[in-house]
């Protein structure tokens, strides 16, 4: 049996000091905190202008306002999912991508970590220093600093070396900093909509009726583009696990879900309203630009300050978290430079993304391929917490070796592979997407079932081949 990894007592949480402590177990005499704790943290993250971005791009989808806000609140009823899965934390006393071998094996669970761990936090890494690229280069032309490459290239550094440093400091700075980065972002995102309410056009109506396979189609692109959110956040157990064992999992998964889709559902709307007044010149220009535009002088550097905020509180948790993942694949590496890492490869697409792409192309198509892999994993991780009532024991979880609870077949555990990769095809052929349509979107006319069928597919054979022989090795 592989020994535990241990922890000194320099490991602590505090907000102070780097956190050294990655996968490792956590001791009940460390756990402290409430489960009310995270409604702020997860708050913070999502007061965030690529809501505004994704909120905009629903009209430009053809939708009318009402159509638009009803799929927010659609969408923002998946947040309930990182919810639920956030109790395993707790649980286990480690990070997600460590529980995660109870669902595909102690070998099969690297190639989900490397794979959907790594390509979930790049994208979001990248898409959001994207947004701050692209809005800190704008402030800068604006008092006559323009040079098209550098400029944007300079701001993503700075901000990602802000957000790294914040990563390696890890939990207790994240505990302790984020309720007031949540409440500075509320604050400018509220005055921001306050200067934006003027410019909407509330008899606004698309400049074609949308019926039939054509709305529905729009209804379910636009669907897919939201859920793409949610269902990212498969590391909500790494924030969750310092809380007490005994922390009841539906306090913890209201908190974390609500923290989630409040903001998520007001500042997502708030985008909607904004793209009402924007004429197609302003949309080509990009949203974030005509945003600042909107606005007075003296509260463009001010959203900018909100978007770097939002960018540090975001990304620091996902390289938090996918620091832990690098681990849980088998690097033999401390927490700190594994962040550091996470950091230099996220930096490096979102240079690639500044020189190639506008904020709202890169959004909207990035996040819609997300699902392929975000919405079936998030689909297995959720019915395994049910089944398992929350039953994760750490210690058989670094059982890494044949024997052990969750070797299962050779180290790879057949239902969640299977279900994994089945439910990652059946959701690029329900996929619709500028550069892909599967055929089954284009066989219903190009409407995007995607999120539903995949995550849906997912599920069922994942719990039908718990049940069978295949299973056997560590079945709830």
């Amino acid at each position: 049996m592989t020994q535990i990894p241990s922890i000194d007592a320099e490991a602590l949480d505090g907000a102070s000091r780097p956190e050294t402590r990655g996968i490792e177990l956590i001791d009940d005499a460390e756990r402290h905190g409430r489960a009310r704790d995270l409604f702020l943290i997860w708050a913070a993250p999502s007061v965030s202008i690529l809501n505004l971005t994704i909120g905009a791009s629903l009209i430009l989808l053809g939708l009318e306002i009402w159509q638009a806000v009803a799929v927010i609140v659609a969408a923002s009823l998946l947040w309930v999912l990182p919810g639920i899965i956030a109790g395993s934390g707790p649980a286990s006393g480690t990070s997600g991508s460590v529980v995660t071998r109870a669902m595909y094996g102690i070998l099969g669970n690297r190639l989900f970590v490397a794979v959907v761990g790594w390509f979930i936090g790049a994208v979001f890494l990248s898409l959001t220093w994207l947004a701050s690229s692209f809005l800190g280069a704008d402030l800068l032309r604006r008092v006559g600093i323009s040079d098209p490459i550098w400029v944007p290239i300079g701001v993503t550094l700075v901000v990602s070396a802000v957000t790294i440093l914040v990563a390696i400091f890890g939990h207790g700075l994240i505990l302790r900093a984020y309720p007031y980065m949540a409440g500075a972002l509320f604050v400018i995102f509220l005055a921001v909509a306050a200067f934006i309410l003027p410019t909407v056009d509330w008899q606004y109506s698309a400049p074609e009726t949308l019926s039939g396979p054509a709305l529905w189609s729009a209804i379910s692109i636009g669907f897919t583009i939201l859920a793409s959110t949610p269902l990212s956040f498969m590391n909500s157990p790494d924030i969750a696990r310092y809380l007490p064992r005994e922390t009841k999992p539906s306090h913890i998964a209201a908190a974390t879900a609500l923290g989630g889709a409040i903001p998520f559902i007001v500042f997502t709307t708030v985008g909607v309203l904004l793209a009402t007044g924007l004429s197609e010149a302003a949309f080509a220009t990009g949203i974030d630009v005509a945003l600042i535009d909107l606005l007075p002088s003296w509260l463009g550097p001010v959203l900018v300050l909100g978007v770097v905020i939002n960018t540090i509180a975001l990304n620091a948790m996902t390289a938090y978290t996918s620091s832990m993942a690098l681990q849980a694949i088998g690097f033999r590496l401390r927490r700190i430079p594994a962040a550091i890492i996470v950091g230099v490869v996220g930096t490096a697409l979102t240079i690639y993304l500044v020189l190639s792409s506008s904020l709202l192309e890169a959004a909207n198509l990035m996040l819609q391929f997300l699902v392929i892999v975000s919405g079936p994993a998030m689909a297995i991780f959720v019915v395994d917490v049910i089944l398992r009532r929350y039953d994760y024991d750490g210690i058989d979880l670094f059982h890494d070796r044949p024997g052990g609870r969750f070797w299962y077949s050779a180290g790879w555990s057949i239902p969640g592979i299977t279900a994994l990769f089945v439910g990652g095809i059946v959701t690029a052929l329900c996929l619709s997407t500028s550069v892909w349509s599967g055929p089954i979107a284009q066989a219903l006319g190009y409407i995007d079932l995607s999120v539903p069928v995949g995550m849906l597919v997912a599920a069922v054979l994942y719990a039908g081949l718990l049940r069978t022989p295949l299973g056997k090795d560590g079945r709830p």
